[in-house]
């Protein structure tokens, strides 16, 4: 039978081999929310980089980028971390640069990998069913904060555990613990995560409604894939 594990942050992936999983990267505030509402509204392509000059210099090759650290955008960037960004009629077939603080170092941990997909609450059902009908097992990669655990991503992670169930098994206690957490919080995931470190660190940057959003699930029927270095619909 599959198996599905959880590696709660990018700083543990020394302890997961990936060459025969599909990885599910998930930065649910803001990164992977970014990427999945871009892409279901008409970006051609995002290509991640953990490194925020490299993406800097794709502005010179015709691309459109996107960079955040800290929470806040970045200075000389088109655009930064709020999925509200990318929803404009201009950006239909364009290409974006993206560099975030965790996200995109998470999908840069995750190189390796038999395959590479993104996931949010955003495209929940859409990761789901795409997990549900392929033959691999499943590794979700939290992005977490700068190494440390968040809560956020690791109720997706448990929400996606929990959709599984009945087609994969746990290969330990962390994805166990995940889908807990997400059946405790998932009637009211805004509440449940008001006290939590990410939470509170936007809310300070007052941004509020894009916490709401990334939280609402199957917004989007899209599943971004990891094809070269770019990130496209399946």
């Amino acid at each position: 039978m599959k198996t599905i594990d959880v590696c709660l942050s990018p700083d543990l992936m020394h302890l997961y081999p990936v060459h025969d999983r599909v990885v599910v990267v998930v930065d649910i505030l803001r990164a992977t929310s970014c990427m999945v509402t871009a892409l279901a509204h008409g970006v051609k392509s995002i290509r991640p980089f953990a490194n925020l000059e490299e993406c800097r210099a794709m502005k010179t090759k015709g691309y459109y980028t996107a960079g955040e650290r800290n929470g806040e955008k970045v200075d000389g960037f088109d655009f930064g971390n709020s999925p509200f960004e990318y929803m404009a009629d201009n950006l239909k077939g364009q290409k974006i640069a993206f560099t975030t603080t965790n996200g995109t170092q998470a999908i840069a941990k995750s190189h390796g990998a038999k395959e590479i997909i993104i996931g949010s609450f955003l495209n929940l059902s859409a990761v789901t069913g795409y997990l549900k009908g392929g033959k691999d097992s499943v590794l979700v990669v939290c992005a977490a904060w700068k190494g440390k655990v968040n809560l956020e991503d690791t109720l997706f992670a448990g929400a996606l555990v929990e959709n599984l169930k009945d087609h994969v098994e746990p290969d330990c206690d962390a994805p166990l613990a995940a889908q807990r957490l997400y059946n405790l919080a998932k009637n009211d995931m805004v509440s449940f995560l008001k006290d939590s470190s990410h939470v509170k660190r936007l809310n300070r940057l007052n941004i509020h409604k894009d916490i709401e959003f990334c939280l609402t699930p199957d917004q989007y029927s899209v599943t971004p894939r990891l094809i070269g270095n770019d990130l496209r619909l399946l």
